[in-house]
């Protein structure tokens, strides 16, 4: 089983109020081969919710000290982004989940890429709060843009199974 972001799975939490759904990460939920998680809404943020990005660094930056999480209104959201993350974590090792499929660009999931905290729309190279918490705890995180090496990995571990003779 995969944990993934769940405005990929259909879930209407992003912080628009919308969703960012892919079909296939969908029937992988119905098929009860992942569990959806959103950070944002685990750590008691509202959805439809002001726009966040994380200013003065990064996801690690956040946990640091460094780095802070604020809307676009100047409100300071760090701790529910950060109690959000440890609650997500919780929920997957529950599951004995350790490989994500998480929002690219998100300020909670982004694993490559992230806003750069200006609110302008550029973007830079980081990773989110809950990805930089995931990734410390030894998960691996895809994003929306390279989820089917997940799958090859994933389908391929499946594959070798299947093969396996018991001694």
């Amino acid at each position: 089983m995969i944990g993934i972001s769940a405005c990929l799975g259909g879930t209407y939490c992003r912080y628009d109020g919308e969703t960012q759904q892919i079909p296939a990460l969908i029937e992988l939920v119905q098929k009860g081969q992942a569990q959806m998680v959103c950070p944002e809404v685990l750590g008691g943020l509202p959805t439809p919710r002001d726009p966040a990005e994380i200013v003065g660094g990064n996801g690690f930056d956040v946990w640091n000290g460094t780095a802070r999480v604020v809307t676009d209104h100047g409100e300071d959201v760090t701790e529910a982004f950060k109690t959000g993350a440890k609650i997500a974590y919780e929920k997957l090792q529950a599951s004995g989940i350790t490989q994500l499929v998480l929002k690219e660009r998100s300020p909670s999931c982004g694993s490559r890429v992230i806003y750069d905290g200006t609110f302008s729309g550029a973007k830079k190279d980081g990773v989110g709060v809950a990805t930089a918490y995931f990734l410390a705890q030894g998960m691996d995180v895809y994003s929306e843009e390279n989820w089917q090496e997940l799958m090859e990995v994933v389908d391929g571990n499946r594959k070798n199974k299947s093969h396996e003779r018991p001694l």
